[in-house]
Formats: C-alpha cells, sequence, structure tokens
C-alpha cells in the first residue's frame, strides 16, 4: 500500500501530468511522431516565409518566439529524417534489385551488409552537420523556454507581495 502511495506521488510530479500537447502516429517515412502543441500559435509552415516579423508586435513576445521555435525545430528535424530515410530506402532497393534472381539469402545479406557500411561511411559528415544544427536549435529553445518558465514562476511569487505592498501604500 505504501508503495502505491509513493508511486501517486511521484507520478503526480511527472511531466506528463500536466502534458499541454499531444503526439500523433508515428510518419511513414520520417517514423518521427508528431507533436501538436497547444492552439496559441498557428502551426509554421517552413515552405514560405512569415507574413509577421515579432518585431512588429508590441509587447513582450518570447513566449510566441518560444513556440515557434519548438515548431521550427520540429520542421527542421521531420525534414531531414524524411530525406534521410527516403534516399535510404532508394539506395537500398537499388542493391537488391541489382542481385539476380536466383541469388541466395547469403549473397543477399552480404549486399546489404555492404550497403549499410558504405551508407553509414557517406552519411558521417552529414549526419554530423545536422546533429550540430539541431542541438545549437534544441539549446536555444530549452534556455529560451527555461527563461519563460522562470519569468512566470517569479511573477507568479511576486504577485501576492506586490498586491498587498500597493494596498498598505494606498
Amino acid at each position: 500500500m505504501a508503495g502505491q502511495v509513493v508511486r501517486r506521488q511521484i507520478r503526480w510530479f511527472h511531466a506528463s501530468a500536466r502534458r499541454a500537447h499531444l503526439v500523433g502516429p508515428p510518419d511513414p517515412i520520417s517514423n518521427l511522431r508528431p507533436v501538436v502543441y497547444d492552439n496559441d500559435v498557428p502551426q509554421v509552415r517552413m515552405d514560405v516565409t512569415h507574413p509577421y516579423s515579432l518585431r512588429e508586435f508590441r509587447g513582450d513576445t518570447r513566449e510566441y518566439q518560444w513556440k515557434m521555435q519548438r515548431q521550427q525545430l520540429d520542421a527542421f528535424n521531420h525534414a531531414f529524417w524524411t530525406n534521410s530515410n527516403s534516399r535510404f530506402e532508394a539506395a537500398k532497393r537499388a542493391v537488391l534489385e541489382s542481385l539476380p534472381a536466383s541469388c541466395s539469402v547469403e549473397d543477399r545479406e552480404f549486399a546489404l551488409s555492404g550497403f549499410y557500411r558504405r551508407w553509414a561511411i557517406q552519411e558521417t559528415s552529414r549526419q554530423q552537420s545536422y546533429s550540430a544544427e539541431w542541438r545549437k536549435r534544441n539549446r536555444a529553445s530549452i534556455f529560451l523556454g527555461g527563461r519563460l518558465a522562470y519569468e512566470r514562476f517569479m511573477t507568479r511569487i511576486s504577485r501576492p507581495f506586490s498586491s498587498n505592498h500597493e494596498s498598505k501604500n494606498e
């Protein structure tokens, strides 16, 4: 019984307890599960330039900037893996189609083994460039999200003190 109480308390603190987004089924090509965030910001289209700049709006636009950064990071990730997986499947298909119909299972596996090795070597620099860019964008998004969460927290804990302080001065 005590173990169940502890698990329930831990679950209350778990990130999934207050999820503000949904996760969809995996994409058939990229194999990534798309994230559907809250509806505060329309989905960012990567194929066109955005018609507005955040500089055109008054006030603090960092919340919108952070939401757009998350969506852009997801779109960047999806585009890379869709392209990579499409190219991989086409190259693999070409290797398999080049084998004679009378090819043994052993020969087929040997051909695929060589293909996988060549593919990994060929894609190393592309993968490293992608990983570096993804980490850079992800750090920026995490930093901005953390800063916003900290500011919201500070506003929330300072609000009771500022309203009491203001009412005493009146």
